[in-house]
């Protein structure tokens, strides 16, 4: 199994549970989805995890938008918050594996939701995505959507 790279800003080392897709944290950055901001704020003392493939992804967002400071501030902040995993090799072989499997059956899905999915697969997590369409096809994965 890959090891963690670090822990949130002014936390003790914790086991994650659930591992954010880019989705999850949109809303609760806008604050729009009052249901997923109560999901999380209910799922954080459990431990929350991101990939860094999905961090990627909030900071493309954040600086296409037209209040790009605020946004990224706002994104800075929440990463206190959170783990951050990052993409290594054990995750590398099980996308190549996955990849495979997946672009022989004919259903291939986008590499960075397949490289999120295999984050939490490797990490044993949960997924918080409401992207089931492509993540279901990822054998194995746990998924939890509102």
């Amino acid at each position: 199994m890959p090891t963690v790279t670090s822990a949130p800003a002014g936390m003790s080392f914790f086991e994650p549970r659930y591992l954010l897709d880019t989705d999850w944290v949109v809303h609760y950055l806008r604050g729009k989805r009052h249901d997923i901001v109560a999901r999380l704020q209910e799922f954080a003392p459990q431990g929350l995890a991101l990939s860094s493939i999905a961090l990627a992804e909030l900071y493309h967002g954040a600086y296409l938008s037209q209040r790009k400071e605020e946004n990224l501030k706002g994104l800075r902040d929440f990463l206190a918050n959170v783990m951050m995993l990052t993409v290594d090799g054990h995750i590398a072989e099980r996308f190549g594996q996955e990849k495979a499997r997946l672009q022989i059956k004919r259903t291939p899905i986008d590499n960075f939701d397949l490289l999120i999915g295999c984050t939490a697969l490797e990490y044993n997590l949960i997924l918080l995505t409401n992207n089931r369409k492509h993540y279901e096809r990822i054998e194995g994965l746990r998924i939890e959507s509102l």
